[in-house]
């Protein structure tokens, strides 16, 4: 049902994989979810220089800090690139947004150090699209003591309650890090206690696609083939670097690169062997979750990269001994629900409401976030009145 606050709101989203923009448009008051607009990816994100450039600033922050000037460069690269998934985005629409949620691109994230890094002008995408952008969705948590991550949970509960789940249930995200979000759509907010429990699980996609990369040149296992003609290598997965971080009672998070050492114990592995080997160890950090969670999710849907993954697909419910579906299974877009999560944090955080809660990032209390940046020249007034 539309209410009388429901606007249409643009989310963007350029994930750690860097292979491309989404840009999604959703109704929403902020609080349900009313209806799904247009959506669209630009891939690929950057071009072979501009990929080089924030992979060294990844490197470079995570050895102390990147340098200013190539802060610089690299911010403006991806507000350009943001810019003109905006633009082809609007020129499909019937109804412009109201306000865009911009995630920016992140390239640092140690909330054990209380560092967060994402790269991107949101002053600047103000004045070149003339429409309100809110961004820097994170700080404002790790200034309550949170992890800045995950930030999706909060729309997770909405989607559950959209899509008329009755129990407990989880959205799983396998990126380059595998996120999940218990959810109890039985709660009236998902602020309440008990209503969301959130954290980073592993390693997703990540130490496997940089496997592939390094033995083929190919950036994933499409449809897992390579997984499926290895073996896995128990020695391999023995006492790994992964242990410590998911015996770890939540919250927590990672950066795309925290286990890269994980990553490295399969030298001397076949292509296939490697590629099993990382699969599972995804798999397993993944089925370990749910020993944190107050109850067994009565179903596990999937959205991000790795549910195109049959391999990793068929080892999870095997691992988790419950139905694991794709996030279509439900009518939802799993290439865009993370766009789609900007659209209503966006509007959430314009009207005050909490982004977070202790059972999401470990903050204090709940928190709302994110920074508006107004247009100095703003296009005519949103009938909505935003």
């Amino acid at each position: 049902m539309t209410t009388a606050d429901s606007i249409w709101a643009m989310g963007l989203m350029c994930g750690t994989s860097m292979d491309g923009v989404d840009a999604a448009m959703l109704l929403t008051d902020g609080v349900g979810i009313q209806a799904f607009g247009s959506s669209l990816e630009l891939a690929p994100a950057y071009n072979q220089s501009h990929r080089a450039l924030l992979e060294k600033i990844m490197a470079d922050e995570a050895a102390g800090g990147a340098s200013i000037d190539d802060l610089n460069r690299a911010a403006h690269v991806v507000t350009d690139i943001h810019f003109a998934a905006i633009t082809a985005l609007r020129a499909r629409l019937e109804v412009d947004a109201a306000v865009i949620g911009f995630h920016g691109q992140t390239v640092f994230h140690d909330p054990d150090a209380a560092r967060t890094v994402q790269i991107g002008n949101a002053d600047t995408l103000a004045n070149l699209t003339g429409l309100p952008i809110v961004a820097d969705f994170r700080s404002s948590d790790m200034v309550a003591g949170g992890q800045g991550a995950p930030l999706a949970p909060f729309f997770h509960f909405s989607l559950a309650q959209h899509i008329g789940a009755r129990e407990p249930m989880a959205f799983l995200n396998i990126g380059g890090v595998a996120n999940v979000t218990w959810v109890d759509p039985r709660k009236s907010l998902p602020e309440e206690e008990g209503a969301l429990l959130a954290f980073d699980t592993g390693p997703g996609n990540a130490l496997l696609n940089d496997w592939m990369a390094r033995q083929t040149g190919e950036p994933l296992d499409r449809d897992g083939a390579a997984a499926a003609g290895g073996q896995v290598a128990e020695d391999r997965l023995s006492q790994n670097a992964t242990d410590a971080y998911v015996a770890r009672t939540p919250p927590k998070s990672l950066d795309r690169n925290s286990f890269s050492l994980a990553g490295g114990r399969m030298d001397g592995l076949s292509l296939e062997d490697g590629a099993a080997t990382l699969t599972a160890l995804t798999v397993r950090t993944i089925a370990a979750s749910a020993a944190h969670m107050p109850s067994p999710p009565s179903r596990w849907l999937v959205c991000g990269g790795g549910r195109h993954n049959p391999v990793m697909m068929r080892m999870l419910a095997e691992a988790v001994k419950a139905p694991v579906e794709p996030v279509e299974a439900a009518g939802l877009d799993g290439d865009m629900l993370e766009a789609q999560a900007f659209a209503w944090l966006a509007v959430r955080s314009s009207r005050g409401l909490p982004l977070s809660a202790p059972g999401t990032t470990g903050c204090s209390g709940p928190v709302t976030g994110g920074v508006l940046s107004a247009p100095r020249h703003p296009r005519p007034k949103h009938p909505s009145g935003f």
